[in-house]
């Protein structure tokens, strides 16, 4: 099933400024900040930052973003969910970005806890944004899934990618969905 025949993630790409390539939208209503309520996640801090930088930081980063994923209370097939996309993300800022950063964070709203990936780089950017969500587009000798693919397991996907200058992704995963 498509992203886009659930609700979730990003439809096509937009323009956003000279040279700048955006896909989705922002979350909306989410607050920042460790968890206050609610559950198993009931006062997790699972804030971190992780380089993406050798083939070693690629496995640390999954493993953070597991242990974030337990402490906020995610099913064992949500937190597959979220490493998998995390995993894609952060091998593509390796791979095609030169190295980056993770960003992990833990979002509420109402009665339920969210994960925030956001991963940058300063590579050449995404010169085709769109069909680099594409199922088969690759630049290299993958299969063509990551990008869209990652943009599939999570509930909000947002791309902002500037030739040139690198890309950031953010994907949001909740609990309550």
């Amino acid at each position: 099933m498509r992203s886009d025949e659930t609700g979730h993630g990003a439809r096509g790409a937009n323009r956003a400024g000279p040279g700048a390539v955006t896909a989705g939208a922002p979350a909306l209503g989410a607050q920042r900040g460790p968890l206050a309520d609610g559950g198993s996640a009931a006062g997790a801090d699972v804030s971190a930052e992780c380089p993406v930088r050798t083939e070693e930081d690629l496995l640390t980063a999954r493993h953070a973003v597991r242990a974030a994923t337990q402490r906020l209370g995610f099913s064992l097939v949500d937190q597959t969910r979220v490493v998998t996309a995390a995993s894609e993300l952060a091998r593509n800022a390796f791979v095609h970005g030169g190295g980056g950063m993770l960003h992990i964070e833990a979002l509420r709203r109402g009665g339920g806890a969210g994960l925030r990936l956001t991963v940058r780089d300063d590579g050449p950017g995404i010169a085709d944004l769109e069909g680099a969500l594409t199922d088969g587009f690759t630049t290299g000798g993958g299969l063509g899934h990551g990008l869209g693919g990652a943009r599939r397991l999570m509930h909000e996907f947002d791309v902002r990618s500037t030739p040139g200058e690198g890309t950031t992704v953010t994907a949001v995963r909740w609990t309550d969905r």
